[in-house]
């Protein structure tokens, strides 16, 4: 078996992995200034994705254009949450390289796409493929591939431990080789209970004091989890941006959830924001959590609450997802500062971090690992990869990291 790394090797961003010339796991776009994509345009008989993160679907109708039509194979969620991604990108790059695909391309893929559940076998570009449940976010998998001779295990992204919105996975096929993300494979996450009630502590003790608190989240996964976490503790909330998009769409697949009954009520609990008539400048006066996009503040309705809450000490800013260098979240971490609408804004306002990751960490990697000793692990989805390669050779092993651009055969 071939295995090409078009993306995502040695980095995080821009996944895609050729197998055999035929088969393409994934196709996401790296998001900066400018993005970047998969570095070959390939010819796949078809296309299996793991779940609907940009990173990992991003650049998927642009396979679609010219006479090209592979069909795509993923989950119902994942389908789902591609199309709104693709919609989001052409309604704010249409036009312009950051959007490498037009709006016939993305309609195009409702035409070739094909929905599996968890541990339903198919058949794609004469290999025999198997999902199963990440643990990531809804819809997520680990996408099993087998050519007859080699059974290739493509992780995507993956957790071991339990979400509010999702289950950990427990799914341990069978494989003669792994390609293993790697993103958190130098952290050890805090227990997540720990994280939760320290969040909540925040956020309480602030609405008790007067204050607002900005909940910059991705609209995907997180803004859900936090909705999640927001119900079960009392806490008033609005939510905003393509948050309320996805999680009303996830409500329609319950089987892929959790707990589909908190999911409603958290839904219920919420209070979506249209926008209209200033409502946004009237809700950051209010003692309440705004759960909003964009998770690194690099666009969306956070620019908007951001400018009017800045000034106020009482007032609270809570990043709960990683921040990126170069985006206005980082800098805001390091600087107390940030660009916001296109100038610098000191910031007053108390910001804090907390680890609502939804990836494994090294603990959870190396346990996951632990039951493919007699596999050959190809690293990849990190910014470490070369050394946790090495570490796992020096822990007996068959490891490497990939490089972009290389094939590997196995």
């Amino acid at each position: 078996m071939d295995v090409r790394f078009l993306g995502g090797a040695r980095e995080v961003g821009r996944s895609a992995v050729l197998v055999n010339d035929s088969l393409l796991l994934d196709y996401g776009m790296l998001t900066g200034n400018p993005p970047q994509f998969p570095v070959d345009a390939p010819d796949p008989e078809a296309v299996v994705v793991s779940h609907g993160h940009l990173d990992h679907v991003g650049s998927i109708p642009s396979l679609l254009s010219g006479d090209a039509r592979p069909t795509i194979h993923w989950t119902p969620p994942t389908r789902e949450l591609a199309l709104t991604l693709a919609r989001d990108t052409l309604k704010l790059h249409g036009g312009s390289y950051n959007c490498p695909f037009t709006e016939n391309d993305v309609k195009r893929v409702t035409e070739v796409s094909e929905t599996h559940g968890y541990r339903e076998t198919f058949e794609a570009a004469g290999h025999e493929i198997t999902f199963y449940d990440a643990g990531h976010i809804p819809g997520s998998a680990h996408v099993l591939v087998s050519d007859g001779d080699t059974r290739l295990l493509y992780t995507g992204d993956f957790h071991t431990d339990d979400q509010r919105l999702v289950a950990g996975t427990t799914a341990r096929p069978d494989a003669d080789v792994v390609v293993c993300e790697s993103t958190y494979s130098d952290v050890e996450h805090e227990d997540r209970s720990v994280v939760e009630d320290r969040f909540v502590q925040s956020v309480e003790t602030t609405l008790w004091e007067g204050g607002t608190v900005v909940v910059p989240a991705f609209a995907i996964g997180r803004t859900q989890e936090l909705l999640l976490v927001c119900e079960a503790h009392d806490i008033p909330c609005y939510v905003d941006g393509m948050g309320k998009r996805v999680t009303e769409m996830l409500r329609r697949y319950p089987e892929f959830v959790r707990d589909a009954a908190a999911l409603r009520r958290a839904k219920s609990h919420a209070r979506f924001v249209t926008g209209r008539d200033g409502q946004r400048k009237r809700i950051t006066e209010q003692k309440a959590a705004i759960v909003t996009t964009s998770g690194m503040l690099s666009g969306g309705p956070a620019m908007t609450y951001i400018p009017e809450i800045r000034a106020n000490p009482t007032n609270k800013i809570t990043l709960t997802g990683y921040q990126v260098e170069g985006t206005p979240g980082r800098d805001l971490v390091e600087t107390g500062s940030a660009e916001i609408d296109g100038r610098v804004m000191p910031v007053s306002a108390q910001v804090e971090q907390y680890d609502f990751s939804a990836h494994a960490d090294r603990e959870g990697l190396r346990g996951f690992l632990d039951d493919y000793r007699d596999a050959s692990v190809l690293v990849n989805h990190g910014d470490r990869c070369e050394t946790f390669a090495a570490e796992l050779s020096g822990a007996g092993f068959r490891a490497s990291a990939p490089a972009v651009g290389e094939t590997v055969t196995v």
